[in-house]
């Protein structure tokens, strides 16, 4: 059969764009060789927040007294039902997925999808092959868990983020290894559940992407719940011959022996590159990607790439977007190519961090002048009331223009909150407008505008 564009991956750079292409007339299929959605809706992003909601009712029931209300008898958590309930979360909206190509007449090639030259594909299913052919093609293979050399993930001791999700009961101890999204958010799960979590990052700080700051404020959160960090820490080896995992760390202290049920390797992503066709076809890769334009083409002609496998961060509304450049690029528009200085990160732990743009040390070490606006949880009335308090918004502004040049945040709700800040950078509008932004009270985000005003000396309640 003959298409317009046919997209190799349903995950959101792959699905996202197919919409997108039906929505410009494209006669557009999909091909997928698992679940509709890829990783981040069936395996990822949104099964995790399913399983964190879970968390933070048992936390608030754990926690009630403090608002007054009391709950007589145990409070139990059955970590069965809430892995279950976390893969009815995903398998609905996979369903969604399936809703949305039957309205917008996308076909869906199921099996696993390889190049076989500029305009045909090969679809291997149950051991028989079909080829397609297509005006373009894009590939949206995404990415899986990485693994240490030295430590490999069995699915039984050691494990990702895939069967972590899926755990046939609650590990009564648990090391993780990196302290990204993925395993903070893990951290916080299985550390609210009743698991004895011990945390080990290789980098000075935990999220080690995120303002210095912000860090630090989340590894003291970790530390009331009980979560045992360690930050410039190796991990040497992984012993699991006995009962328990003998978990070998180094760090300034020397050597020690951790001992744990279950070690989950959570240290980032691999791009899925493996037997889909790009080496008969000699599309170029850069440093273990796929090297393509601003447009998201390779340099063999039709040949498109987006998400996990190119360059740039890899998260789920990077993919949707570079997805929606793309075909609308090759639909004829003239699209503006994605700001990946604009990217918001989040993170859903307790309390959530988020983020967009430049931390403080990278914004001196860029050369700027700058001016720093801080404003605690602990004076927001919104927080307070909810019983909230941990955490901050900080904004760092280019003393000379105005600019917002970053802003980081962590507490409750932030992730909620990023956006506002992403518009504000997009739109380069400056710190005395954010301060002249009325902003609703009693809010979370009052504590925006009282950060702004905070870098310019006008701050009101603190």
């Amino acid at each position: 059969m003959n298409y317009d564009l046919i997209i190799i991956g349903s995950g959101p750079g792959g699905y996202v764009a197919a919409i997108r292409a039906s929505q410009l007339g494209l006669k557009t299929a999909v091909v997928e060789r698992a679940e509709l959605g890829g990783i981040c809706l069936n395996w990822g992003c949104i099964p995790t927040k399913a399983l964190l909601k879970s968390a933070q009712v048992f936390d608030y029931f754990n926690h009630s007294e403090e608002y007054g209300i009391s709950i007589e008898g145990f409070v139990n958590a059955d970590f069965t039902k809430i892995v279950a309930r976390s893969r009815e979360v995903a398998a609905g909206m996979s369903k969604g997925i399936h809703f949305l190509f039957k309205k917008n007449k996308i076909d869906i090639i199921t099996g696993f999808g390889k190049i076989k030259n500029n305009s045909t594909i090969i679809v291997e299913n149950n051991g028989e092959t079909a080829e397609y052919s297509a005006k373009h093609i894009i590939l949206a293979t995404g990415a899986r868990a990485k693994e240490l050399p030295n430590i490999k993930i069995d699915n039984t001791k050691i494990i990702g983020y895939r069967k972590a999700l899926t755990l046939e009961k609650l590990p009564k101890s648990m090391v993780i290894i990196g302290s990204g999204a993925i395993g903070s958010e893990f951290a916080y799960f299985y550390s609210t559940m009743g698991t004895k979590i011990t945390l080990v990052e290789f980098m000075p700080t935990i999220v080690p992407n995120e303002d210095e700051e912000v860090a630090k404020q989340l590894g003291r959160s970790f530390k009331k719940a009980k979560i045992e960090v360690m930050v410039a820490t190796t991990v040497k080896s992984v012993d699991t011959s006995g009962e328990l995992c003998k978990i070998v760390v180094e760090n300034k202290k020397g050597e020690e022996v951790i001992e744990a049920e279950i070690v989950l390797s959570a240290i980032g992503v691999q791009a899925n590159l493996e037997n889909i066709g790009i080496e008969t076809l000699g599309i170029e890769l850069e440093k273990g990607k796929i090297k393509v334009d601003d447009f998201y083409r390779t340099n063999v002609e039709n040949i498109y790439a987006i998400g996990d496998i190119v360059h740039g961060p890899s998260l789920a509304h990077v993919a949707s977007a570079e997805g929606i450049t793309c075909v609308e690029k090759i639909a004829g528009l003239n699209p503006e190519t994605v700001d990946y200085k604009n990217i918001p990160g989040c993170t859903y732990t307790s309390p959530e961090v988020a983020s967009v743009g430049l931390t403080e040390q990278k914004a001196i070490d860029e050369g700027y002048e700058i001016k720093v606006g801080k404003f605690p949880f602990t004076a927001s009335g919104k927080a307070s009331a909810a019983g909230t308090k941990d955490g901050f918004v900080k904004l760092i502004f280019d003393a000379k223009y105005g600019e917002l040049l970053g802003g980081h945040l962590i507490g409750a709700n932030v992730t909620e909150m990023i956006a506002e800040l992403v518009a504000i950078r997009k739109l380069e509008t400056t710190g005395h407008d954010i301060i002249k932004t009325i902003h609703p009270h009693p809010t979370m985000s009052e504590a925006i505008m009282e950060a702004a005003a905070n870098a310019y000396g006008e701050a009101i309640h603190i």
